[in-house]
């Protein structure tokens, strides 16, 4: 089964070696059938601490690093 991939951007950066990153989705409402924004964050594993606060990133499914943390930042999109 393929791993997951979802882009987002950096919301923060306070823990060691891992980044919180808000992922972004739209889907149509089931009643009103208009667009809404949904969003979630995810805790995604840094292993240089280089991702600061608003950077664009891309997020990887992989093995638990701990009970939250089970994505990974494999790339950056845009600096801030």
């Amino acid at each position: 089964m393929p791993k997951r991939i979802l882009s987002g951007v950096v919301v923060g950066d306070k823990a060691h070696k891992t980044v919180t990153v808000q992922v972004e989705r739209r889907v149509a409402h089931p009643t009103y059938n208009k667009i809404v924004r949904r969003t979630k964050k995810y805790a995604a594993h840094d292993e240089n601490n280089q991702f600061k606060i608003g950077d664009k990133v891309q997020i990887i499914e992989c093995k638990p690093y701990s009970k939250t943390k089970t994505w990974e930042v494999i790339s950056e999109k845009k600096k801030a």
